[in-house]
């Protein structure tokens, strides 16, 4: 279902039974890239699958924000009266949930954020490099963004709360000394790297998580 939230329509599926779960996808994807996982995780859980802003079946939109997309979440989860979900996000969704984590504490009950940065200069060099040669012949407004943002502050990560699961591919695109300073720097944090995985091959259109999502949410 399409969602009025301020002047645009975000896209949200609901699949399942059970204590609610947010997921929110990265860059330049939509809602489907969990579907493999969710087919398991909804079992137990209510699902609610979000097409980011300019992503999916979502409005398209000439903002691209992740500050905007977090307040988009924030409102939609109000709307729906989504209160206290476990939250899933991967890459700019884990971006996502790093700022409504950092802004609303009681946002959601625990948290899992894969391959997320705080900045741009989290990503590896040779993944910025190669971003912005590819937006200088496309202009794509989505590496635009990811090159430009996030501008989150480490000492901003004390404000989260709550039981958080970071996990990134042992080949991520993210610098492994940047997403060990996140999981350094959020109280309840824990840290997971996989072994031989790359930023994507471990949850889009897959289940690898599932055991350890599972025991992370009990």
């Amino acid at each position: 279902m399409r969602v009025l939230v301020g002047d645009i329509r975000i896209y949200i599926e609901k699949k399942g039974v059970g204590e609610p779960l947010v997921l929110v996808h990265g860059n330049g994807e939509d809602h489907q890239i969990f579907d493999f996982l969710v087919e398991r995780l909804s079992k137990h859980y209510t699902c609610y699958l979000i097409d980011s802003r300019n992503h999916g079946k979502s409005d398209q939109t000439d903002v691209f924000d992740y500050h905007v997309m977090a307040h988009d979440v924030i409102c939609l989860m109000a709307k729906l009266n989504i209160k206290e979900p476990y939250f899933l996000g991967f890459s700019d969704g884990g971006i996502i949930g790093l700022i409504i984590a950092i802004q609303h504490k009681q946002a959601f009950k625990k948290m899992v954020v894969c391959g997320a940065n705080l900045y741009p200069s989290g990503l590896k060099k040779s993944i910025l490099k190669d971003m912005e040669e590819a937006y200088q012949k496309t202009k794509s407004p989505y590496l635009q963004m990811m090159l430009q943002e996030p501008h989150l502050i480490p000492k901003d990560l004390k404000n989260i709360d709550i039981p958080t699961l970071i996990v990134a591919g042992e080949h991520d695109v993210i610098r492994r000394s940047h997403t060990t300073m996140i999981a350094n720097h959020i109280q309840q944090a824990s840290l997971v790297i996989l072994e031989n995985k790359n930023h994507d091959d471990y949850i889009v259109h897959r289940d690898d998580l599932y055991d350890r999502l599972c025991e992370f949410f009990i």
